[in-house]
């Protein structure tokens, strides 16, 4: 007689973004647990979790475009019709090598705006949220009152703030706003989710080996990317599975007193161009 195996539990873990750092925190975070996969693209979405599934996930793929309020709001309420959303993890993003200024600007820094606000709506005592930014949020060059814009204006006013239109057309500067924006957006945001009895956080990543760093090292910053990688303490590219142990450690029991801040997971490249990087 084969013995029937428990279903997953009712609690609920939702990763956006399919590449391998989203793919990496869903087999991290999804055993024994109902897990919602969002992407914008049907054929990655399609393929990551078909791998799951294969693997014994109890995974459900949501077509979600993070730059469009609407779509976010219905991933949060089908997340939350399926039981307690005990974790949140928003990876999906862009590159400089991998789309426009404007692009960038609507998924890394509007989208995760969107995010945050979506579930902070279906949060419940208990729930957890990380944002993946980046260590290049930790070298932006922004003042304390557009920082202070970044973090509190509400999301549809975003992409109007003089810092944001000061990006222009390049992609690398809206990028590096935009990873800075995350940080202070998780900061501002801390004292909501504290009151619904949950803890929002950031990580920021360096060089990680992703499809997306392939293509910033592949790209014209690639020469200087290399030239950090090797300079810096780690002296190494980073994998998806230590970042996919730093957003568990947020996420988990461990982390109960940490809320409102970012964890920088570079291997030391932050340092180095702060501190070494010649003149």
């Amino acid at each position: 007689m084969v013995e029937q195996l428990p279903g997953p539990s009712r609690d609920v873990v939702v990763v956006t973004g399919a590449g391998g750092m989203g793919v990496a925190i869903a087999r991290r975070l999804g055993s024994g647990r109902t897990l919602f996969l969002a992407d914008a693209s049907r054929g990655q979405l399609d393929r990551a979790v078909a791998a799951l599934r294969d693997e014994g996930y109890a995974v459900r793929g949501v077509l979600t475009d993070v730059s469009d309020r609407g779509s976010v709001d219905r991933l949060a309420q089908e997340a939350a019709g399926e039981g307690r959303v005990a974790a949140v993890v928003h990876t999906a993003g862009v590159s400089a090598a991998q789309a426009s200024a404007r692009t960038i600007l609507e998924v890394d820094l509007l989208g995760t705006a969107h995010v945050i606000d979506a579930f902070e709506a279906v949060a419940t005592p208990g729930t957890a949220m990380v944002c993946v930014s980046s260590m290049a949020g930790h070298v932006a060059s922004l003042s304390a009152e557009d920082e202070a814009a970044l973090a509190t204006a509400p999301a549809e006013e975003l992409l109007g703030i003089g810092a944001v239109e000061a990006v222009g057309d390049s992609s690398t500067r809206a990028y590096v706003v935009s990873k800075r924006a995350n940080h202070v957006r998780v900061e501002a945001a801390a004292l909501a989710w504290s009151r619904r009895g949950a803890r929002i956080n950031s990580v920021s990543p360096g060089i990680i080996a992703t499809a997306m760093s392939k293509a910033e090292v592949e790209g014209p910053s690639g020469a200087r990317m290399l030239a950090m990688l090797e300079a810096s303490g780690a002296g190494r590219t980073g994998t998806p599975a230590e970042i996919a142990d730093a957003v568990a450690f947020l996420i988990g029991p461990e982390a109960g007193y940490i809320t409102g801040t970012d964890l920088l997971v570079d291997g030391g490249q932050a340092a180095w161009l702060r501190r070494h990087r010649p003149a």
